[in-house]
Order: C-alpha cells, then structure tokens, then sequence
C-alpha cells in the first residue's frame, strides 16, 4: 500500500499541484479563461515593449544625420552640383554632377580652393613666425600684387633685358650679336627654348642618374590643325595683331613690326611642319634616341649644343660625350638646316623671332597692357574654335602660383600647417591601410593570376612607400634659408621674377646632382593629383587632394571611402597595370585574363557620348580597368568598415542611405567637362568614368534599386578584379 501511494503521488518536483485542482469544476473554467487572458496580455507588453526598444536602438545605432559645420558645407556643395530630377538609374553623372549653367568640375574645384587657401596664408603673413628665407616669398608676392607699381614701370624693364641681348631691329638700335651667344642667353638666364626644349629627368633605367632630355619645342602661338583648317586664315590674322600688338608695346615702328611679325610666324610655320605626331614616332620605333653631344653636334650643327647646354645646366659638368636623350632626331635636323639658311640672309629677323618670342613668355610678368594683349588673343581663339570663354583670372591667383613655383618649401610647410594637421593624416593614413588590406584580398581571389604572380604582387605591396601632406624636406624651415640665398628681389618686378627663375632652375640642377634619400615629388603639396612612381616604388597622396570635399575626419565613412578610398585603390592598382599588358603575365591564366579585358573594351564600347566626337578606347583600357577596380576595391573595404564598426553617419535631407552616399561620393570625384577629348588621352571622358564603373557594380543597382536591363543595370558584367 505504501508502494502504491508513492507511486500514485510521483518524482518530487511534480508533487505540487495545479492552482485550480479540486475547485469544482465552474471554477476551473473561470481560472482557465483568466490565464488565457494574462497570457494575452503578457505577449501584447512584450511586442509592445520590443517595438519601442527596436525603435531605440534604431535611432541610436541605425545611420545618424551629421550636422557639423564640415558635413552642412559638403551637404550645400552636393545640392549646388547636382541635378535630382534626373534618375539615376539612367543617368547618375548628371544626377551628380550637372549644374544649372553647364557641368561642375570637381578637380578644379578643389585645385581652385587650395589656391585660395594659401591666398589667404600669404595676406596673412603677421600670423606666422617667418625666417630670413621665408620672408622672400612674402616679399616676392606682395611685388607680384604691387600692380600700381608695375603699372608704373610699363615696357622699361623689359627694353632692358631686350638691350642687353643685343636689341632688334623693330626698334632703336641693335648688335649683330653672336646667334649662339643669344641662345645661350635665352636658354640659361631667361629659361626660354624658341627652337627646342632640353631639361633634366631621371634616366629611364636604373639607377635612374640624371639624364638631359631634348624634346620638340611647344609652339605657344597654335598653328594649323586638321581640324582647324576652316577657320586657319583666321587664327593666323589673330596671331598676326596679337605680335604686332607686342611689337607696338615696345615702341617699335608699325611698318617694321608687321613686317618681322609676319615673319615670325612664317618661320613657325616651317618648324612646325617638321614636327611628326607622337603616333608616327612610335610606329617608326623612333620615340627616344641615345646620343652623345658629339654626336647631336654633327646632325644639327647650327647649335652650339655644350655650350648652350652647359649654361642652361650648371652646375652640371659636362664634356662631348655626355649622352642625351633626343624624342626626334629628324625634327633637330631639319630644324638646325633652317637656322642656318635663314642666318645666311635673314639674321635680324632670327633675332626678332627670338626676342618675341621671349616677349610672349615674359608678358605675364609685365604691365597690363601685355597681359591684356595675351588674354584677347586666348579669347578670340576660343570663340573662333567655338568652346566657352575663359573664366576670369583674378591677379591674386597668377602671383600664388608663381609664389609657389619658385617658393615650394614654404608654401608646403604653411599649407601643411594649415590644412593637414597630425589628425588628418592619421585618419587618411587609417583609410589607406584599410584600402590596402581590399586590395590583398582582391588580389587572392583573382581567377586569372597564378601563384606565382601573386606571390610576386604581394611582396610588391609590402615594400611600397606612401607618403602623404608633403616631401619631407619641404617641411624643414632651415633649408628655406639655403635654398633662396641666390634670390635678389627687385629693383622691378620682372628682375625679381627672373631672379626666382634662375634660381630655381639651379636649384633643380643641384637636386638631381646631389643623392637624393626618398621620392622626388612630381607635385606640389596643395595639388590634387595622387600618383604612383614605378622607378622609386612609391605612392605619393598630396594634402591638397585630401581635403573637402574628397576626404575630412569628420565626414560619414562612405564620404572618405567613395572619394578619397576609391582614388587610393586606383593608385595601387597602376603596380599592376604591367600584368594586363600583353604577355605581361606569361604565368598567369591568359585566356580568362584576355577575356575580361575584351569584355571591359565592348563594356565601356557600348555606351553613346553625344556632344563628342569618338575617342580611341584602346588608349583608356588600363585607366578604365583602374577605375573599375577602384570602385571595387574601395566599396569592398568600405563594407568591411562598416560590419565592423557602428555609427554609420549621413548628410541630412539628402535622403541618401550610407551606401547610396558612397557612390554619390565616388561620382563627385569625377565630375568635370565631357565637351571635348583629346585622341590621346589615357582616361575616359568624365560621363564614362561615372558610368563604366558604376554599371559594372551590381550592389549600385541594388541600393539605388534600378530595375533589370537600364543604363547602370545591364544584363551582363565584366569580372577583371
């Protein structure tokens, strides 16, 4: 019986009864209905509760609305530059970058702004702690703004310089001086090459020692194109006033100076027909040609090449077998055979050819009246070529350039200091590595490299070089000292300006003499191009590419990794450019490879430029292939970011999600003019360089939902990166 109780009674933990057990039964019934009725309840407050908390964090974790003064300016640069009526499914470079009265241009923008920047650094210079050196630059703008002053000095100083070379024969009186002696003189002093040009760059192969190049000269006053040959009567008329004009300035007599200005131009002419395009040099495999001075001597002897180079290039030691580097052989030829037909019977008139020559360079150094003569001839070719008139010019503008030219180390250090702090860098630093780590990723997951190569590639990335903001001598105020001893400003602005001249030309000489411990900048720091350099194996991103609106720490992410992410990952693209060339990649898989780059060419073939005429696609194949992996590339990195790190933000009203906003971002870099191209550009127009990537990218179809088979959705895609 007792065996029978526990069993009847079972386990412990079920011993205790039901609330409801041994009520009658009406009672049970109540009890159940009510506990139907908390239970509903209880699961109302949970989906109620739950609701809110999603609505919690959906508010504090979801994107959030930046609307700090950097993000409104961005905000208000976006609104002005775009055209929101326009879908973007069909057409996202105008719905980025149309404007009311044409198209913006995002690099001239920028380039614009940090030109603006250092206007305000150099009016400012009580605000800086300025050194013997650094007052130069200070002093030589503020001659350059001096306007009354030149003014006031009309065509004086440049009579002088013209005196000292012997004068010409339009007016007052002038010396037979020795030909060669007057080149020598315009070539080193006045940094003018009327029938060639010669400087100095590093030697193609290693160990890249310094290397004289000659080149064919470029012809200031334009000449006859194929597709100029309506209206070539014309431009000649217009560039017949323009050097009367010059000729008249300098008191000369009207009847002479028309006649050497027709003259001038008659002998461009015949220089100009012995100049071949750059496609028939390299067809001919006579692109670049090695040669002593000896040598040069004998096929174009009416040069004086040592000593003529010698001046130019002191403090360079040179003999008759230093070697030089010649782009056309035939054209020094012909043109040497020219001078020396022409100095038989028409000597002053080589004189006068070289002396107006000189007048256009230096006329921007010069009073009103020459510049103003320059800028009518630039308008009227234009109208006459049909393309918009030039902006305006602002004074300011022409003396920071020039300011910068000759006083680079300076201007780097105030621009740094003002526009690229330490805590602009580190983030911009931060950026790159994260885009470098996509590109590793990329390059593992390629169909077409080999094992090999890949190795190969990778080693690559782990030696390169970056640097960011500036060249690091440029940011040692000592040196500025050194560097400007030479400089003597005054007693008028043109002096002043040949000064700075030759000095800097000195200075370039001496650079490439001396052994040189990191990467020579092809740039300015407050430029915006970022460029790779193959011999030194180094990435070079200026401060004045990372600035608003491409790159700032206090933008949403998608702003920096669209911008500034996708033009990095196109950097590090070109160290691979050389395996999609052909037989660049013999380890690797050329038949998967050959048919993403035929893919990528019919992919960009595909879409209409109206308004243009064609451009040769096969010249853009690589930047393309640049532009595309970039976006890839700096959108894969950005998805990373984001999975991996909360407080995504977004610029308010724009009604643009983060993702959304990355490809605006990645669009803005390239707005610019689609109007015209030139044959032998290595990038595509503007329209296509928003296009060609952005079709090529199904997560923009999906996050701008664009429906299957419009212009950025297409049926079929390329897969090269």
């Amino acid at each position: 019986m007792g065996q029978s109780q526990t069993s009847r009674m079972g386990p412990p933990w079920s011993q205790e009864s039901s609330p409801g057990e041994g009520l009658p039964t009406e009672w049970r019934r109540q009890w159940t209905r009510s506990r139907r009725v908390l239970l509903a309840v209880l699961i109302c407050g949970l989906l109620l509760g739950s609701s809110v908390l999603w609505v919690y964090i959906f508010r504090n974790c979801g994107p959030r609305p930046c609307k700090t003064r950097v993000c409104l300016d961005l905000l208000a640069h976006y609104l002005a530059s775009g055209n929101r009526s326009v879908d973007p499914c069909t057409d996202f470079f105008s719905f980025v970058c149309a404007k009311a009265n044409g198209t913006s241009n995002s690099v001239q923008t920028l380039t614009d702004k940090n030109k603006s920047q250092l206007w305000k650094l150099l009016e400012t210079p009580r605000s800086w702690h300025l050194r013997s050196g650094e007052e130069k630059a200070f002093q030589f703008y503020n001659s350059c703004m001096d306007t009354d002053t030149i003014e006031s000095a009309g065509a004086g100083p440049l009579q002088q310089v013209i005196e000292e070379l012997g004068g010409w024969n339009i007016s007052g009186n002038w010396t037979s001086l020795d030909f060669n002696r007057t080149l020598r003189l315009l070539m080193s002093q006045y940094g003018h090459f009327p029938f060639f040009r010669a400087y100095l760059r590093p030697h193609l192969a290693p160990p890249h020692t310094p290397v004289i190049q000659i080149d064919q000269p470029e012809f200031d006053i334009l000449l006859q194109k194929e597709q100029e040959q309506k209206i070539y009567a014309q431009i000649l008329r217009e560039q017949l006033t323009y050097l009367n004009r010059l000729g008249t300035l300098l008191g000369g007599n009207p009847q002479k100076v028309q006649q050497h200005a027709a003259w001038f131009i008659y002998f461009t002419s015949r220089l100009f027909q012995f100049l071949r395009p750059l496609e028939q040099q390299e067809a001919q495999d006579k692109l670049f040609h090695v040669v002593t001075i000896n040598e040069l001597q004998e096929m174009a002897p009416a040069i004086d090449w040592l000593s003529c180079l010698q001046a130019t290039f002191t403090p360079m030691s040179l003999n008759p077998n230093q070697t030089l580097v010649v782009r056309d052989l035939d054209y020094l030829r012909n043109m040497s055979q020219l001078v020396e037909e022409e100095l038989l019977t028409n000597r002053d008139m080589i004189q006068s050819y070289m002396i107006l020559g000189l007048v256009d360079t230096l006329s921007p150094a010069l009073d009103s009246k020459f510049r103003e003569a320059r800028r009518e001839l630039r308008q009227k070719l234009r109208e006459l070529k049909e393309r918009p008139p030039l902006p305006a010019y602002p004074r300011w503008m022409k003396c920071v350039e020039d300011t910068g030219t000759f006083f680079e180390p300076t201007l780097a250090a105030l621009f740094v200091q003002e526009a690229f702090g330490p805590s602009i860098q580190s983030a911009a630093m931060e950026l790159f590595a994260e885009i470098k780590d996509a590109v590793i990723i990329r390059l593992k997951n390629l169909s077409w490299i080999s094992e090999e190569t890949l190795k190969e590639a990778l080693n690559k990335l782990t030696k390169l070089q970056v640097e960011m903001g500036a060249p690091k001598q440029d940011l040692k105020p000592e040196l500025a000292k050194e560097e400007y001893s030479d400089i003597q400003l005054g007693p008028n602005f043109l002096q002043s300006f040949l000064s700075c001249s030759r000095s800097l030309q000195g200075r370039n000489v001496r650079h490439f003499l001396q052994p040189f411990p990191s990467h020579r900048w092809t740039g300015s720091p407050w430029g915006v191009k970022a460029y790779y350099s193959v011999s030194d194996h180094v990435v070079v991103f200026p401060a004045g590419l990372l600035q608003p609106p491409f790159f700032h720490p206090g933008y949403p992410r998608a702003v920096n990794f669209g911008a500034a992410g996708s033009i990095m990952a196109h950097e590090l693209l070109r160290i691979f450019y050389q395996l999609l060339l052909p037989g660049g990649c013999p380890a690797c898989d050329t038949h998967v490879l050959q048919e993403a780059l035929l893919c990528l060419e019919r992919h960009y073939a595909a879409f209409s430029l109206p308004k243009m005429a064609p451009f040769n696609g096969s010249h853009t194949l690589l930047e393309n292939a640049g532009d595309i992996g970039g976006l890839a590339i700096a959108f894969q990195a950005y998805s990373k970011r984001i999975a991996e790190h909360s407080g995504e933000m977004t610029l308010p009203t724009l009604d643009l999600s983060p993702y959304q906003l990355f490809f605006q971002s990645y669009a803005q870099v390239m707005c610019g003019e689609s109007s015209s191209q030139n044959p032998q550009d290595i990038y595509s127009p503007p329209s296509l360089r928003v296009h060609g990537p952005l079709s090529n990218t199904p997560a923009f179809a999906k996050h701008f939902r664009c429906p299957h088979g419009t212009l950025l959705n297409p049926s079929a895609r390329c897969k090269l990166w």
